[in-house]
């Protein structure tokens, strides 16, 4: 069914289609002694502690219009986080007509919508080799909503709010809810891909590969960056304190390493 954005449907009951985003994030690290990984571990912990995450999901809220009803929040030790926020529906029911465009959401400002039944997760995996210098910092964040928007909305600032050299995001719409005739709805607006969310100048620095199953409303995307400084995945120093042929053995075991993450599968080392 093809709506334009002036187009509405009305439902019986309440919209109680169940939308949700998973946006996996991965930062890349080569720390070359214990030292500068358990200093790596540690500024990545206090980074993205508990309340910085807190603070990030209460903007996610905001832009998707949601009201906070309960969060809980907890630092692990020796690393990691995670947070869970339950919201429920805004106090004003008009939704505007943008919420149905394949467009980036805001950055942060807040889109009014309906709401309801819904939640924020956002899990920190710090992560290391046993033995190659490898460092890794994975962050999962899950934001599913009921109502009349798509929290992928909330993807534009999730972007800006990590540093990110690959990206894995997941949209899905399950359920459905009814017209007045009882006529069933699987989804209700139009998307081709994940990637019409993200800003131009986001995608500009990405390589991204989509994996889409159109018939059940499931979209996949994967993004890594298309640039490569050595300098930008070295801890506490620059690349010139190392030899030609150190930054060249560096440089080939992180591209393996985001490699690994980016196709889902380990690669042959030479």
């Amino acid at each position: 069914m093809k709506l334009s954005p002036e187009q509405r449907i009305t439902l019986h009951g309440f919209n109680n289609l169940t939308k949700s985003l998973s946006f996996n994030m991965y930062d890349i690290c080569y720390t070359k002694t214990k030292e500068e990984r358990e200093a790596y571990l540690q500024y990545i912990d206090d980074q993205y502690n508990a309340d910085r995450l807190t603070s990030i999901l209460q903007t996610v809220a905001e832009i998707i219009g949601a009201h906070v009803l309960n969060i809980a929040k907890q630092d692990y030790v020796p690393e990691g986080a995670s947070v869970t926020v339950l919201v429920s529906e805004g106090p004003v029911v008009e939704v505007p007509t943008e919420s149905y465009d394949e467009s980036p959401g805001p950055l942060p400002s807040s889109a009014v919508i309906q709401l309801d039944k819904s939640h924020i997760t956002v899990h920190t995996y710090p992560e290391y080799h046993p033995d190659e210098g490898i460092s890794t910092f994975r962050a999962d964040i899950d934001v599913s909503t009921c109502g009349e928007i798509s929290p992928l909305k909330a993807l534009n600032y999730l972007i800006h709010s990590f540093d990110t050299d690959i990206m894995t995001i997941d949209y899905r719409v399950r359920g459905f809810t009814r017209d007045i005739n009882g006529h069933k709805l699987f989804i209700d607006h139009e998307i081709s891909s994940i990637q019409n969310y993200i800003p131009d100048q986001i995608k500009s620095l990405f390589d991204m590969i989509d994996v889409n199953v159109y018939q059940e409303n499931i979209f996949h995307t994967k993004c890594k960056l298309k640039q490569f400084d050595l300098d930008n995945y070295l801890f506490g120093y620059t690349k010139e304190k190392l030899g030609a042929a150190e930054q060249v053995k560096i440089t080939e075991r992180l591209k393996i390493e985001m490699d690994e993450i980016y196709y889902g599968k380990n690669m042959v080392r030479v």
